[in-house]
């Protein structure tokens, strides 16, 4: 079983063959989170910035990846939000995120959801090497409530052009 590189090859090949839907796909998520009302983001496991590019013009939005696409790093200490879009399933532990969730309002996040009834291994998104966590909507809440926070809303906006990824949004009890 081979494990996906996330190298600059990787990120150029999204920028190339992924363009219009990254955008469309950013749109939605903008419109997701609007009712945060952020000024500063940070957008962790950026990938090649798309979120980022099609930010709102008043919004400040810092980009973090493993990867090597040009990013601007973690340069404060608090967010008005913190967004993971298509990145806790790659972590082998929710632990590289938590220096994250101290100082936030809200955290949103696009995650794939198994469907009820569907077995895991003939799931699109079942990706062993790739996909290192499986989340559920209980046990994703469940998470984020140790950490003191709500879930405010939840749905399926990119979908399509995407299937079985949810959108969630949370925020942070008595911040």
């Amino acid at each position: 079983m081979e494990c996906q590189i996330y190298n600059l090859e990787y990120y150029e090949n999204l920028l190339r063959i992924h363009s219009k839907t990254a955008q469309e796909i950013s749109k939605i998520r903008w419109d997701f989170v609007v009712q945060c009302n952020p000024v500063t983001v940070l957008d962790y496991g950026c990938g090649c910035g798309f979120f980022r590019a099609y930010r709102p013009k008043a919004v400040l939005v810092d980009t973090f990846d493993i990867g090597g696409y040009p990013q601007t790093g973690i340069t404060r200490d608090r967010y008005d939000l913190v967004c993971f879009w298509d990145v806790l399933e790659h972590f082998a532990s929710c632990k590289y995120i938590l220096s994250c969730l101290t100082d936030v309002k809200y955290v949103a996040l696009s995650i794939p959801i198994l469907p009820d009834g569907m077995e895991l291994e003939t799931w699109k998104h079942y990706k062993p090497g790739e996909h290192l966590q499986y989340f559920t909507h209980e046990s994703l809440s469940d998470i984020f409530r140790r950490f003191d926070f709500i879930k405010i809303k939840e749905g399926q906006p990119e979908c399509p052009p995407r299937k079985d990824v949810w959108n969630f949004l949370y925020a942070k009890i008595n911040h």
